[in-house]
């Protein structure tokens, strides 16, 4: 059974970040996008790679990795949760042990009533406990900005 969801951690090393984009507009983009952020391609569009791309579900372990620089960086995760609701779908995953930061990373599209079809990305995140990449955590942090931005340009 997977562990509860990190969001509430009260621990003062997470760093919240949460960033939005409006990636279209009505009935087909929700239609693309909800089915899209199901199948990983935020992830997979952003340059990196899923072991599954099928739908995504809760419990659901998977090795993500990303290539920097010649070298395959594996990052393991578990699903935590999945949202499908009328106007709101995505999930969240959290890293397990081996991942370059600890922590948990949602991804929403949902829809404003005026249509427009938003993309949301909330990470929580704190240096991993082993090395290397604990010493490399202030470069992991610039990365993830990188990667912020790759997200929201996905769907």
């Amino acid at each position: 059974m997977p562990s509860a969801p990190v969001w509430g951690a009260s621990d003062a090393a997470f760093r919240l970040s949460e960033v939005s984009a409006v990636i279209g507009r009505g009935d087909d983009c929700w239609r693309r996008a909800a089915h899209d952020v199901l199948r990983w391609r935020v992830k997979t569009r952003s340059g990196f790679q899923v072991d599954d791309q099928g739908p995504v579900q809760a419990g659901q372990h998977l090795l993500i990795r990303a290539r920097v620089l010649g070298v395959t960086i594996v990052e393991p995760v578990e699903v935590v949760a999945v949202v499908e609701e009328h106007d709101r779908v995505g999930f969240s995953y959290r890293t397990l042990p081996g991942h370059p930061v600890d922590g948990e990373e949602a991804f929403i599209v949902h829809r404003e009533e005026a249509g427009e079809v938003v993309l949301t990305v909330r990470s929580l995140t704190k240096r991993a406990p082993q090395q290397p990449w604990r010493a490399l955590h202030p470069l992991l942090r610039v990365a993830q900005r990188v990667a912020r931005r790759r997200y929201l340009r996905a769907l």
